[in-house]
C-alpha cells in the first residue's frame, strides 16, 4: 500500500496521528507527514483516511 498526504488539504487536526502513530505524525509545517511505510498497519491507515475531515490522506494498493 502507498499512502500520501495532500499538504494543501491537511489542516493538522491530528486525527491520523492519533489513529496510527506508527505511520503518521504532525510535521513542523503544521501538516501531517507519512513517517513510515504502512506495512502491517494497513487497516489503521485506512481508518485514518476515512476519519480525515478534509480527505487529505490518499491511499493506493
Amino acid at each position: 500500500m502507498k499512502v500520501r498526504i495532500d499538504p494543501d488539504l491537511c489542516i493538522a487536526c491530528g486525527m491520523c496521528e492519533e489513529i496510527c502513530p506508527e505511520v503518521f505524525e504532525l510535521g513542523e509545517h503544521e501538516t501531517a507527514q507519512v513517517i513510515n511505510k504502512p506495512d502491517g498497519n494497513e487497516d489503521a491507515v485506512l481508518d485514518a483516511a476515512d476519519s480525515c475531515p478534509t480527505n487529505a490522506i490518499e491511499t493506493e494498493e
